[in-house]
C-alpha cells in the first residue's frame, strides 16, 4: 500500500522524519542569530556572560532560551501556530526550541528544568482559540525531557487586552495582577514556556511570582524573540 509522506511546512518537500515538520535545509535557511546575552536574549558582545543590562538590573529568571529571531518563516509559523487554528505546528515548533536548549546545556550554561510550566491564557481566550498555544509547546518539551508538565500551576486570574498594540509601559501595567499561581513550587527548577518574548512584560510579571514561591531557578524558553 503506498503512503502519502508528510512535507515540510515551509518547501512541501517530503519528509524523512514525518514528525520534525521541518526539513534540515529550511532550518539552515532561518535567520542567524547574533550574539546575545544569554540571560536577556537580546544583542550582546558575548553569548557566554550577562550583558550591561542584566548585570545593573537582572531579570527575574537565570536564562533566557529561544529558537529564533523573530523574524520569516519562524515568525510566520508561529502566526499560523497561533492565529489560523493550525495546532499541529506546535511539535514541530517544539523540537527547535528542543534543540537550542540543548546547545546551552551541553555547554554547561544551564540546569536541567525538573518542572514545566507554560504561560497562561484567560479563560475566555482559551475558549475562543480552542487551545493555549504555551501549553501545546510544553507538552511534548515535557515529555522529551522527562519533566513534569503542570498545566493547572499558574493561571490567568484576570482579563487583560492584548499587547501588541501596547508601549512597554502600557504592557507592565496591563498585566498587574494579571497572574496567580495555584501549586507549591518551593525548590524546583522551572522552565517556563511562552510562545514569544517581545519587551519582556509578560515573563517578567509571572516570574516575579514565581519567585515569592521559593524556587531554586527559572529559565524562560520562548520559540521567538524579538530583537
Amino acid at each position: 500500500m503506498l503512503t502519502i509522506a508528510s512535507r515540510c511546512w515551509l518547501c512541501q518537500q517530503p519528509l524523512h522524519i514525518a514528525r520534525h515538520g521541518l526539513c534540515n535545509l529550511c532550518i539552515r535557511h532561518f535567520p542567524p542569530l547574533p550574539l546575545c546575552c544569554p540571560r536577556c536574549g537580546l544583542p550582546s558582545g558575548s553569548a557566554l556572560q550577562s550583558c550591561g543590562r542584566c548585570l545593573i538590573k537582572p531579570p527575574a529568571w537565570q536564562s533566557l532560551i529561544f529558537a529564533g529571531v523573530y523574524l520569516p518563516p519562524l515568525s510566520t509559523l508561529l502566526l499560523r501556530l497561533k492565529f489560523s487554528s493550525t495546532p499541529e505546528l506546535a511539535e514541530p515548533l517544539a523540537r527547535l526550541l528542543l534543540l537550542r536548549w540543548l546547545e546551552r546545556w551541553r555547554d554547561g550554561n544551564v540546569v536541567r528544568p525538573n518542572t514545566i510550566l507554560s504561560v497562561p491564557l484567560h479563560l475566555h481566550r482559551h475558549r475562543q482559540r480552542g487551545y493555549n498555544q504555551a501549553e501545546l509547546l510544553a507538552r511534548p518539551l515535557a515529555r522529551w525531557l522527562g519533566c513534569e508538565y503542570l498545566p493547572y500551576a499558574l493561571e490567568r486570574c484576570r482579563a487583560t487586552p492584548p499587547q501588541q498594540q501596547l508601549s512597554e509601559t502600557e504592557r507592565k501595567l496591563n498585566l498587574k495582577r494579571a497572574f496567580c499561581c495555584k501549586q507549591d513550587l518551593e525548590g524546583k527548577h522551572i522552565a517556563l514556556i511562552d510562545d514569544v518574548v517581545t519587551t519582556g512584560s509578560t515573563i517578567s510579571e509571572v516570574s516575579k511570582i514565581l519567585n515569592k514561591n521559593n524556587i531554586a531557578s527559572l529559565q524562560v524558553w520562548c520559540i521567538c524573540r524579538t530583537l
